[in-house]
């Protein structure tokens, strides 16, 4: 078992890679033989045979890692020495671990209501116009950019250049200050602002998909509510609150939850605009920088497993939520 697991020299991984073709062959080839010959082979030996190789990779490459990632946070930053709970009251006891947690806590609030927020308010506000099409394009843009290149874009867009006589400022919000006769600004240096600076940019990201998500909600609301209110003499503002975020809610549950879970793993925009400095850093951050920067095996393992755990109520009251749903229906 050991050989499976210690693979330090390139022979070694070679040799592990021509073993996992050659399991992955010889299971496949079972599988066509089983399924060419059904009669000859009973049917649990067949499901098995599908469900085997699904099962063995989930096993390999999620069961296995989060058990050993739970195991090693109870361990020294090097796995040599037991040391229980250490991990976590560092964690929770160390003050740069404190703006990690409350930097990690703005992002989950903020994100999703805002990004929610801001969806609803569009989506209604141009559903069924002559510019519908063109206005949710351009909402929709920056979902077809990686994080990384959204982080990039806006760190320009916060690019900062000392005040002096000729030198010209990159920056477009800079830009923009010194045309109105103001000071620039340092964006991403100044703590704990440029933590909200950096949430802009998740919020720039995520718009597009809570819009999308909730026009389409929008559009399935039946004609019949919707006339029924106008004939009631409901309309403006009371009809997006009494009729059309009532008839949406399932929609919205799902919006926020999904985005919750995207911003609790935010890394990317993080790590490309500010690294982690300047009090920017968040969980997921702070995990790589532990784990496999200043090589902590055991704090980045106690990191990967609380970000586990704050993801875990998330998911499972979107999970409980669809069932009601679905018991609705």
């Amino acid at each position: 078992m050991q050989w499976f697991l210690d693979a330090s020299t390139t022979g070694h991984k070679i040799a592990l890679m021509v073993v996992a073709i050659l399991l992955f062959a010889a299971v496949m080839g079972a599988i066509l033989f089983a399924v060419d010959r059904p009669r000859r082979v009973p049917n649990w030996i067949v499901a098995a045979g599908f469900l085997g190789p699904t099962l063995l990779l989930l096993l390999v490459g999620l069961v296995y890692p989060a058990l050993d990632t739970i195991r090693g946070s109870f361990y020294s930053r090097d796995g040599s020495q037991f040391v229980g709970l250490d991990n976590y009251a560092t964690v929770f006891t160390t003050d740069s671990f404190q703006t990690v947690l409350v930097n990690t806590l703005l992002w989950v609030v903020l994100v999703p209501l805002v990004t929610t927020g801001l969806g609803l308010v569009y989506a209604y506000l141009v559903d069924r116009t002559r510019f519908e099409a063109l206005a949710k394009a351009l909402v929709f843009l920056p979902m077809a950019i990686s994080m990384v290149g959204a982080g990039v874009i806006w760190k320009f867009v916060y690019e900062y250049r000392p005040d002096q006589p000729g030198v010209n400022q990159i920056g477009l919000l800079n830009q923009l200050l010194v045309m109105l006769g103001m000071e620039p600004q340092q964006f991403l240096l100044n703590a704990p602002s440029n933590t909200f600076w950096l949430i802009v940019v998740m919020i720039w990201i995520q718009a597009g998909f809570a819009m999308t998500v909730l026009s389409a909600a929008i559009k399935a609301i039946p004609d019949d509510i919707v006339e029924a209110a106008r004939l009631d003499g409901v309309g403006g503002i009371q009809m997006f609150r009494y009729v059309t975020v009532p008839s949406i809610r399932p929609a919205l549950v799902v919006v926020l939850t999904t985005v919750a879970i995207v911003t609790l793993k935010v890394f990317d925009i993080v790590r490309t605009m500010t690294g982690g400095q300047f009090g920017t850093s968040v969980v997921a951050n702070e995990f790589y920088t532990q784990a496999f920067r200043q090589f902590n095996v055991g704090l980045g393992a106690a990191l990967a497993v609380l970000l586990f755990v704050l993801v875990i109520p998330i998911i499972a009251y979107n999970v409980r939520q669809l069932r009601l749903a679905e018991e609705i229906r």
